[in-house]
């Protein structure tokens, strides 16, 4: 199962990264649960997938693209969880993500309910 939910997480991260990249704020807020919470430091805290979305709109429509995680790690927390940590850099910033929580739904997908990233430059 481990295995198996690992591969679930890079698959639903591959998702949520080539919606940002192809401007689609709508396909990245879909990677989220409905009540998901995303912590964007510096820029606050988001609830629910409408805030997300209109989050990632603004940095779309800002010209920001080309997303790329650097060096991700994932640990299983129990059957149904996991946790994603990486760096990451896009044309126009770079930080690091400190806690992605990837949940399996019952359609088998992994949505994010918790997002905890920080811009450094």
């Amino acid at each position: 199962m481990t295995t198996d939910l690992k591969a679930a997480v890079i698959k639903a991260s591959e998702k949520w990264k080539a919606a940002f990249n192809a401007g689609d704020a709508a396909g990245c807020a879909a990677c989220y649960e409905t009540d998901a919470i995303m912590v964007a430091k510096p820029f606050g805290t988001f609830t629910g997938q409408t805030e997300i979305q209109s989050f990632w709109q603004n940095l779309i429509n800002d010209g920001f693209t080309g997303v790329d995680y650097l060096g991700p790690e994932i640990t299983v927390l129990d059957e149904t969880s996991a946790l994603l940590t990486s760096g990451w850099k896009m044309n126009k910033a770079h930080g690091v993500i400190t806690r992605e929580l990837w949940v399996l739904q019952a359609d088998g997908t992994m949505v994010l309910r918790e997002d905890h990233f920080e811009a450094q430059g």
